[in-house]
């Protein structure tokens, strides 16, 4: 495993897509930082993380993916690889926020964000991004979110978590070819609030009633409607309120 350690960079995920565009790099090269002044999450959506506290780590990964179905797999062996590793950490209550934030009970641990690029010759790379929240404890004006720290009262060694979040990475990438069903099981299991009436907002923050059923092949997320109608809907199509 080839590491980059950074002091301070606008986003470790636009770092290391600018390396790997100028120089071949190894499989699962890894880009950390103490400090992101331009994190980012899904959609666009801005992510923070008090400087030296948290995991801000980007894995560069080339030639697993064999076709575009297997995207969202990678989604799905992200969140089972940081689960399995926080679980080994004795964090408990884990589950996965679709489509792939990592929630401790009510509160927000991690996301991912992961960045792919197809080649002409149908070959895919990807840039898995992630944000751990570590050892911060001030979650001020921040209701949701929560760390490492704070679920369990311990101290954590930041370097010691990226090598054990490569190293289960490694371990369920591998199963996207052969046992993607298994994976699918993993992460459906551990779908946070699935089959729990909940309050949504669709649209326009139009409010719904719905229960969270499934996520497609394609990554959305299937919610059941009070007529007993079944929806997909994308990213930024709907929120879950909770």
């Amino acid at each position: 495993m080839k590491l980059i350690k950074l002091d301070a960079i606008d986003s470790t995920n636009d770092f290391l897509k600018a390396l790997s565009a100028s120089q071949e790099l190894e499989n699962f090269t890894v880009v950390t930082a103490e400090n992101q002044t331009k994190g980012k999450g899904q959609m666009g959506a801005v992510w923070n993380s008090e400087k030296s506290k948290n995991l801000i780590m980007s894995v560069f990964v080339k030639d697993l993916l064999l076709n575009v179905e297997a995207i969202y797999l990678l989604n799905i062996a992200t969140s089972l690889a940081i689960i399995q590793v926080l679980k080994d950490q004795k964090i408990n209550n884990l589950k996965i926020k679709w489509p792939n934030d990592i929630m401790s009970d009510n509160f927000k641990l991690a996301g991912i964000l992961i960045e792919n690029s197809f080649k002409s010759d149908g070959s895919i790379t990807s840039i898995i991004g992630v944000g751990l929240n570590v050892n911060q404890t001030n979650f001020e004006n921040l209701p949701k979110a929560s760390s490492m720290a704070v679920v369990s009262n311990s101290y954590f060694d930041k370097d010691q978590l990226v090598e054990l979040i490569v190293n289960q990475l490694k371990e369920y990438i591998k199963l996207i070819g052969s046992h993607s069903q298994k994976l699918w099981a993993e992460y459906m299991d551990l779908l946070f609030k699935k089959g729990i009436p909940m309050p949504f907002t669709i649209g326009d923050n139009k409010p719904i009633m719905g229960i969270i059923t499934s996520v497609t092949k394609q990554g959305k997320l299937t919610v059941l409607h009070e007529d007993d109608s079944l929806v997909d809907y994308g990213l930024k199509e709907i929120q879950l309120l909770y």
